[in-house]
């Protein structure tokens, strides 16, 4: 009696792993079936920018680093916990409320590739990132209007601009020369502005009109006056509107920026209300989850 209970148990352990095993296989079919999952994060680093993309194939990008080391417990929230390695790391320009956080960065992962716009200013936060990509080793890459990240399973990231060398920009001109890019995946769209004036803004439009309509905009410059005209923020016709922005003294958001965002109908969402701002997208709409 007892011999034929543990070959019935040993049947059942049997067929109860071969149940697990075919479930496992299948749901691994139907993962690559289905469409993968974008994430973007507006990360909460004070007054700066900084922007985290998971593709929805694992590819990781960071765009700008904020002021400080303060980016590095925003990743913590949003990698995995033993992630080392960021893809692409982009410089959107040499601000240092943009660059400050990325020697904390470089410091902490592994960095496969530096994008940059190759505008330069002379500070000593600056010559830090400079230091930290020298001795990183990563390839740098000039951004240009025309090149694209592809990250996997559709999903793209298109440098819209700077069109020509901004090299030789003076300091008080970085920000004309900001990488803006605009990441699709699907129906899914975001415009990502850096911190390009309103000058810029309107180049835009003449290169590429309709094309820069998204469903998230991230405003430019923080919500500063020089930035978010109101026939651009009607020709991107956003959904919503993020503002990246901490306690300043230098009044952003404005209320110009806030009364142009209000008027063309976009949710206005802000990192220094709202925390660290997450969307997700599968191909279709971006829904916020955080």
């Amino acid at each position: 009696m007892r011999m034929e209970k543990a070959l019935r148990y040993r049947a059942w352990v049997g067929v109860g792993l071969l149940a697990l095993l075919t479930f496992g296989i299948w749901a691994a079919v139907f993962a690559e079936e289905r469409p993968g999952v974008l994430t973007v994060a507006i990360l909460n680093v004070g007054q700066g920018d900084s922007i985290y993309i998971q593709s929805p194939t694992g590819v990781e990008v960071l765009i700008d680093g904020g002021p400080n080391g303060t980016v590095l417990r925003e990743l913590a929230g949003v990698m995995q916990l033993f992630d080392r390695e960021i893809d692409a790391l982009v410089a959107t320009h040499p601000d240092a409320d943009h660059t400050g956080g990325l020697v904390d960065v470089f410091e902490r992962y592994e960095v496969g590739v530096f994008i940059e716009p190759g505008v330069t200013k002379n500070t000593a936060v600056f010559a830090r990132l400079q230091a930290e990509v020298e001795e990183e080793g990563a390839p740098r890459v000039l951004a240009r209007r025309g090149m694209s990240l592809e990250l996997g399973h559709g999903a793209v990231l298109h440098v819209l601009y700077p069109n020509y060398d901004v090299s030789r920009l003076s300091s008080r001109d970085v920000n004309n020369g900001g990488v803006v890019m605009q990441l699709v995946y699907g129906s899914s769209t975001m415009l990502l502005m850096a911190d390009v004036p309103k000058e810029v803004e309107r180049r835009l439009m003449a290169l590429d009109g309709g094309a820069l309509k998204s469903d998230i905009l991230k405003v430019g410059h923080h919500g500063s006056r020089t930035a978010t005209g109101l026939s651009f923020v009607n020709m991107v016709s956003p959904a919503a509107a993020v503002i990246s922005v901490g306690k300043n003294s230098y009044g952003h958001p404005t209320n110009e920026a806030l009364g142009t965002l209000a008027q063309s109908g976009a949710a206005i969402l802000r990192t220094d209300q709202n925390g660290t701002i997450i969307f997700k997208s599968r191909g279709g709409e971006f829904i916020r989850t955080q």
